[in-house]
């Protein structure tokens, strides 16, 4: 049996155990609490909108109705980037989105998302459950009264759809390149301009030209919101995203109101959404790529030597520049920095030179 299919029996062994605590007190009755998540994607947006509502629904599950949970899809309730601000102001209760949002609140918190050149999911996974991540999660949100937890996972990114060929790097002087997070700075660093926007607004941007250039998720999401409808230029790897950690995040105010099982099952349905998340991703970013390609004509490019060379030393000045700002900034890059060279030494030896083996 694979590690994977190991890991996701032991969560679906965990759900159970949790799913029978309700039985153990009957006094509690069902609908004890209702809550509202907001989220940062259209609804049923394939990847995390779809996350937010099975998170919400095995919640629901878990709990025997004790606790649920009501979506609320970027716009309805508060809009896409004011999911933080939402569960901190007490809004809502609990907010289903990304870390990659909020540097401007908290320089670091990008990093629970993605960095450039930074963790794969699977090494993301292991710095937040093995490496000390999460304790640092906590002491970075704990502030603003909010608990996180890894939510779901888009998987690895795309370098996004261009209006133009890339052949060198003086073709990214110039672009205006719609892209959040840290890649955005790195982008500007490289001569581009990058233009923050919501996912829902993408594609009318690219389609009028107000961008030359758009890298928001994968292929399975990227792939529903019809990007290839302007352009078939795809390129990869997405070296500014190589993870696609979502975030759910809840009020501390909130989850300190619940009994001590339910608090436990919200954490546990979280840890299940995001295994569930990552390897659905993984599977449809596959199939989709196939179809975009096929079906759809579009030509996967590389991003030119030039590029990546760049970028990856802008993004390692980029982390020490981070890391300079305050000291937890710091202890999260110096751990973030530390779980890279420690899982990346063993992933060279191993899954690099066997998949380059593999493929002969």
């Amino acid at each position: 049996m694979t590690d994977a299919k190991l890991a996701r029996r032991s969560l679906l062994g965990a759900a159970g155990l949790l799913a029978a605590a309700p039985l153990a007190a009957p006094a509690l009755a069902k609908g004890l609490a209702e809550w509202k998540m907001v989220t940062s994607w259209p609804k049923n947006l394939p990847g995390p909108g779809v996350s937010a509502e099975r998170l919400a629904a095995s919640i629901g599950k878990l709990s025997d109705g004790r606790l649920t949970v009501k979506v609320y899809a970027a716009g309805e309730l508060v809009p896409a980037l004011e999911a933080f601000d939402a569960v901190a102001g007490g809004t809502a209760e609990m907010a289903h989105t990304a870390a990659i949002y909020w540097q401007g609140k908290m320089p670091a918190a990008p990093f629970y998302t993605t960095a450039p050149f930074g963790l794969t999911p699977l090494e993301h996974m292991i710095w937040v459950e093995q490496g000390g991540g999460q304790a640092l999660w906590e002491k970075l949100y704990r502030p603003f009264g909010v608990q996180p937890y890894m939510g779901g996972n888009t998987g690895f990114s795309m370098a996004g759809w261009y209006r133009r060929e890339i052949a060198s790097l003086d073709d990214v002087k110039g672009l205006k390149i719609r892209i959040v997070g840290l890649g955005g700075e790195v982008f500007r660093r490289l001569g581009a301009t990058p233009v923050s926007l919501p996912t829902g607004e993408v594609l009318p941007a690219l389609q009028a030209g107000v961008v030359d250039a758009a890298e928001v998720l994968a292929p399975w999401s990227d792939a529903a919101f019809g990007y290839h409808k302007v352009t078939k230029l795809y390129y990869g790897p997405g070296f500014n995203k190589p993870n696609g950690t979502g975030e759910a995040i809840v009020s501390l105010k909130a989850l300190e109101a619940l009994p001590a099982d339910l608090r436990e099952i919200v954490a546990a349905a979280c840890r299940l959404e995001h295994a569930t998340a990552l390897t659905l991703a993984e599977w449809n970013n596959a199939q989709s790529l196939e179809v975009l390609k096929g079906t759809h004509g579009v030509q996967v490019k590389a991003m030119p030597a030039d590029v990546l060379a760049a970028a990856s030393r802008i993004a390692d000045d980029l982390m020490s520049e981070i890391a300079a700002k305050d000291a937890l900034s710091k202890e999260v890059v110096d751990s973030y920095r530390a779980a890279r060279a420690r899982t990346g030494g063993w992933l060279r030896i191993t899954q690099g030179v066997f998949l380059a083996a593999r493929d002969g």
